[in-house]
């Protein structure tokens, strides 16, 4: 493995099989990365199928080239791994987590809105039919009425039509028709809000995974330069070229007095800057959890009362009505004339009907079984397991991101051996001026 990287590492391979050897490696590492860049354009980014393909079979024939014949680029190209345990490689994983919650979880949310909406429809529909016959029975109630005064009455006193009219609504399929034109209306434009808010979070993390990839390359390549014209930039490590430095000047004692203020790169020992930089990235994962965590309970929340409105609205019973008419009539005509009544020998001016008391039953219905409404749809367990996992990916970043960048070091040292004794015996003249002074 030494005598690959240093194969790797080197600025010109030093002969045939060492050109083969960095040939392989390079391959290696672009057909995985390829398989990796379609993986990603393809399942999180959802590009089409073609499109990943294309695109991921240029970058990797590019990225060939690039590595074969540029020493810094694969010295960049390999600090780019570590980097992903940064701030960088987080916002990717962000990315992603925004991604799966628009594609998983908003549609789950927005078809259960549909469903309790479908439940009210429902109940709109069946409530305003059974509202319907309910004056049905009021006409035929009038009907009865006017019947029983034609056979009560005698028939000097008949009236031409003895029935009262109502005027109903006997056809119901102007009512139908508006509320189905209504829910119709209101499904197309969740329809769309969803779409809309699907199409505009999907070109909105295309753009910012496109941004954080190049940023992620730029940062790399940011480090390698500062690393390469700043000899105090991200030096304050005890190396082994910095020890043996030190044991060849007979200087160990500056190490030892400095052990405060260096770190040895391969130790698990962190500074006080590193830890309360870790602790506010921390917090700021946790801030995107929270917020993610809302998303996943509304989900929740949308199913559970989704599920609640399908099952009350079939156990709704229907809802008993009673009408009772009872009624008595006394007819009569005007006092001012009552001899007309013995001359012509009519009836009695007081004309006493008899008792009419009737009881009519009816039911509202507010459910049925022709409905049409769909089935609330659960939250995957499935989505809540990945987006579980990439957070604890995105927690483990925080506390590994000083480890990570203490790697991106020790490329570039491998990668530039020259130039990493300048840095090293920078250091050395620093701790010695150091101890001069104290």
């Amino acid at each position: 493995m030494a005598d690959l990287w240093w194969i790797y590492s080197k600025p010109v391979p030093a002969d045939g099989r060492e050109l083969w050897t960095l040939f392989l490696q390079c391959s290696c590492a672009t057909v995985v990365i390829g398989g990796l860049f379609y993986n990603w354009m393809f399942a999180s980014l959802e590009y089409s199928r073609h499109l990943s393909v294309a695109m991921a079979v240029s970058f990797s024939l590019l990225l060939l080239l690039t590595l074969l014949l540029v020493h810094p680029a694969r010295c960049v190209f390999s600090m780019i791994m570590p980097t992903l345990g940064t701030k960088q490689g987080r916002k990717l994983l962000f990315s992603t987590c925004i991604m799966i919650a628009v594609v998983n979880i908003t549609p789950n949310i927005i078809s259960n809105i549909q469903t309790i909406l479908q439940v009210i429809e429902c109940i709109c529909k069946n409530s305003s039919d059974s509202l319907l016959n309910s004056t049905a029975l009021l006409e035929k109630v009038s009907w009865e009425f006017g019947d029983a005064i034609q056979e009560a009455i005698p028939s000097i006193y008949k009236p031409m039509n003895g029935h009262f009219r109502f005027s109903l609504l006997q056809n119901s399929s102007l009512i139908y028709q508006k509320m189905h034109l209504a829910g119709e209306k209101i499904s197309r434009e969740f329809l769309s809000v969803e779409v809309l808010v699907k199409d505009s979070i999907r070109v909105a993390n295309r753009l910012a995974a496109g941004f954080f990839m190049l940023y992620l390359c730029f940062e790399s390549a940011w480090y390698l330069k500062n690393y390469l014209t700043n000899l105090r930039f991200d030096n304050f490590y005890i190396t082994e070229k910095l020890e043996r430095l030190a044991m060849d000047r007979k200087a160990a004692h500056l190490l030892v007095g400095s052990s405060k203020k260096l770190i040895r790169p391969t130790g698990l020992k962190l500074s006080w800057e590193e830890v309360v930089l870790c602790l506010v990235q921390a917090m700021l994962v946790t801030v995107a959890l929270m917020l993610m965590l809302v998303v996943v309970a509304m989900d929740h929340f949308a199913f559970s009362v989704a599920d609640t409105a399908v099952r009350k609205a079939a156990q709704f019973s229907a809802v008993p009505i009673t009408l009772g008419i009872k009624y008595k009539v006394r007819a009569g005509v005007s006092w001012i004339l009552p001899f007309l009544f013995k001359v012509f020998r009519l009836p009695p001016n007081e004309l006493h009907l008899r008792a009419f008391n009737r009881t009519y039953h009816h039911h509202l219905l507010f459910s049925s079984a022709h409905c049409r409404i769909s089935p609330p749809m659960p939250p995957n367990p499935s989505v809540l397991l990945v987006v579980g996992l990439l957070f604890c990916i995105l927690y483990a970043t925080v506390f590994l991101e000083t480890y990570a960048r203490r790697l991106c070091r020790k490329i570039a040292a491998s990668f530039f051996q020259s130039w990493e004794e300048k840095r090293v015996l920078y250091l050395y003249r620093r701790l010695s001026r150091r101890h001069s002074k104290e």
